[in-house]
This record gives structure tokens, sequence and C-alpha cells, in this order.
């Protein structure tokens, strides 16, 4: 049976970009597949600079933006990367109906029993820690430590102005986790936001675009067979 085109679209994490992605969107276009990789706001060779964020919002803002302008009978595969776990349950909780799956890849899932603050710290300072990637603080503290040493009294928690609360409710999308490896933190993460599946590719590690990029493709092509 011929197998149908699906529109996947890959979210990296932090510090990264769009380029994160150029093994899959390669093996994933080369199956017949529709892809997507987008660059976050000030990531990548998206235009918009650092200290010009202001907020969760300003960062995310291409992603929904993305989301917003797909027809309605549309329904895409949702990846996120590291971060971009984060990233994609804002999309899913705006997004609901047009997402048919969501994939994190070695990422951060938060949900509404699982305080994001309490993720960052369990299972950044565990795992994150141990990547080939830029210092995380980046990405916490971006929308804090740009901001000008004159408004500093008026910093706010990065996740506390945009108002999501990672609830992805009864309607919503499944979540499929894929990990490289199961540690400590991710097992506590998946004991307390639980995914509707859970995969490990074997030999992997954090970065898994670049360590098994064939695997990756594979889950990501069996889990769209399976929920789409």
């Amino acid at each position: 049976m011929e197998k149908r085109e699906r529109h996947f679209v890959l979210v990296h994490g932090s510090c990264h970009g769009a380029w994160n992605w150029y093994k899959v969107v390669t093996l994933l276009k080369s199956a017949g597949h529709k892809v997507t990789a987008l660059d976050l706001a000030a990531s990548g060779i998206h235009p918009t600079q650092a200290h010009e964020l202001r907020s969760l919002s300003d960062y995310l803002e291409p992603l929904m933006e993305f989301m917003a302008s797909l027809p309605a009978e549309e329904r895409v595969i949702l990846v996120g990367h590291s971060f971009g776990g984060s990233c994609i349950s804002v999309a899913m909780e705006k997004f609901p109906e047009k997402i048919s799956v969501a994939v994190y890849a070695t990422a951060l899932m938060p949900g509404p029993d699982l305080d994001f603050l309490a993720l960052k710290k369990r299972y950044c300072s565990h795992h994150l820690s141990l990547t080939i990637v830029r210092n995380q603080i980046w990405v916490y503290n971006t929308f804090l430590d740009f901001l000008p040493r004159s408004r500093i009294s008026q910093r706010l928690d990065p996740l506390k102005d945009s108002q999501f609360t990672f609830d992805r409710g009864p309607n919503n999308a499944p979540t499929s986790l894929l990990l490289g490896y199961k540690s400590m933190a991710t097992k506590w993460m998946i004991e307390n936001n639980p995914a509707d599946e859970v995969k490990v590719i074997t030999g992997s590690d954090h970065m898994v675009m670049f360590s098994k990029p064939k695997e990756l493709c594979l889950c990501l092509q069996e889990i769209a067979e399976k929920y789409s």
C-alpha cells in the first residue's frame, strides 16, 4: 500500500535553529513527505535580535504565525527538540485542531500538573547540562538578562506573562516522547506527565537528529502512520 504524504513541522531547541534538522529534512523529503523546519525568533537566520525579545510570546511568534497560516483542513505532525518541547506544547494548546500528533524528541514536556520551573530544575540540571549545546541560560534568562539595566527591577519570569497552561486537554492531539536514553530525570518527567507513547532510540544521545537521523526518521514515520 502506498504511503501518503504527511506534513512534519520541526521545532529546534534553544540556541539552535532550523539548520539542526538538515539531515532529518532530507530523509523525510526523500520518503515523500512535506517538511517545514522553522527558525524561532532570534534563532538561526531569523532577523530578530536576542535583545529585542521581551517575552516567550515574542520568541514563539514564528511558530504561532505558521500554525495560524495552515489551511483549516490540514493537520501536521509537530516535532520539538529539547526546549522546543515547551514550544510545541504552547502550539498544542493554541491550535489543537491543526495537530495530528506532537512528538517530543529528547525534549521538555511540561503539563498542567508538571510545573515548568520544577521541570527545568529537575530535568535540565541532570540531562541538558550534558549536551553539546551552548549554555541553556540563554533560553531561561533571555527575556530577563537582555532587558536594560534600568529595567532590572521590572524583570518578569519569561513564562508568566504569556498565560500558557500547557494543558493538552481531553480533545487535544496525542503525544509521543522519543528518548535518546533513559535517565532518572526523564523517568521522573514521564511519571509526572505521561505521554501516549514512549520510544527509546538505542545508541543515541540528546542530539538525536545528528547521532541517529535515520532511526529518528523511521520513528517519526511510524508515529505519523499510527496517529494521522
